[in-house]
């Protein structure tokens, strides 16, 4: 098992005005504070910056809108039309991984068969597994630390989200994928990642059945509809890739309560996992539920432990 933690997910804005929405968003809603934000300045515009984000952390999760900005607001630009592309509903851009070495992740994953792509002049620093190969999901493995990341620093804790904030976060619980199918998922992830396979169980709200697996400090739950007209099984026909994050609270009922509160409409129930609506929460689906579930590992980020990759041949 290669246990990766998870530095940040990311979601593409074709409009940069709008990813400043989004910060709002989830600065109002969920208490997010930002770490760090890259932002067009004349000085690195001059040096190609073509995007525009801000991390932010809700609770000790790292969320990274991103937009296209400076000379990837042009056509044509590279990031600017990936993020572009990429920019629609339900869609996330991916997750970055952390790992302690970066040539044996190298040798690691391609072993395993995946094919990396180095953005020239980053090869110390990360490299990408295009999203064709994981389920829709683009992954990032990193090498550097994240700018202003606090979890770096040991006195600093996400606890006041848990005891401060109206919503209760007590930490992400899991990542939802959606799935053609469980026999897919398995391969990809039990058996090409080697992430161990926590359980299985229905997703009623969902119309979905999931697999659990445990990535390292998070779960990835692979999600497939029930039925072709269920809300996962169109996912995965037409959007692909990470389909929901779930985040544990304290108390759902406070937690819904503060949501409608704001004027904000919910899905799902509040007794099992809900949510904002997605077309109020910058197209996304962010479940929130007041229930552990049997077998998942506790919460809690692990990015002080980046994921050491076995050398080859060595179990």
């Amino acid at each position: 098992m290669v246990a990766i933690p998870l530095a940040h997910i990311s979601w593409a804005i074709a409009d940069n005005a709008d990813r400043k929405a989004c910060d709002r968003f989830f600065i109002d809603t969920f208490g997010a504070e930002i770490a760090y934000e890259m932002l067009i300045t004349p000085e690195a515009e001059a040096m190609g910056l073509d995007r525009e984000e801000s991390l932010m952390m809700i609770g000790d999760t790292m969320i990274i809108p991103i937009a296209p900005a400076g000379a990837g607001a042009k056509e044509g630009a590279p990031i600017g039309d990936m993020l572009r592309r990429s920019a629609a509903p339900m869609r996330w851009l991916g997750l970055a991984l952390k790992t302690a070495d970066l040539p044996s992740a190298d040798a690691w994953l391609s072993a395993k068969g995946f094919k990396l792509h180095y953005d020239p002049g980053m090869e110390a620093h990360y490299f990408l597994i295009a999203r064709w190969q994981v389920l829709g999901v683009r992954i990032e493995i990193i090498k550097q630390d994240l700018p202003d990341d606090p979890r770096r620093d040991p006195a600093w804790t996400p606890a006041k989200w848990r005891d401060e904030h109206p919503l209760g976060i007590e930490g992400l619980q899991s990542i939802g994928v959606s799935a053609p199918s469980l026999d897919a998922a398995r391969a990809l992830f039990a058996d090409r990642l080697e992430w161990p396979e926590l359980g299985s169980r229905s997703l009623p709200g969902d119309r979905a059945y999931c697999a659990a697996f445990h990535m390292g400090d998070t779960v990835i739950e692979a999600m497939v509809g029930q039925g072709e007209d269920s809300p996962v099984a169109q996912h995965a026909r037409d959007v692909q890739g990470v389909y929901c994050m779930t985040f544990k609270v304290k108390s759902a009922q406070a937690a819904a309560d503060y949501l409608r509160g704001k004027g904000l409409s919910l899905v799902g129930d509040v007794e099992d996992r809900f949510a904002v609506a997605p077309e109020q929460a910058q197209g996304r689906l962010i479940y929130l539920t007041g229930n552990d579930v049997p077998g998942y590992p506790p919460l809690g980020s692990r990015m002080r432990e980046p994921a050491h990759f076995p050398a080859l041949g060595v179990i």
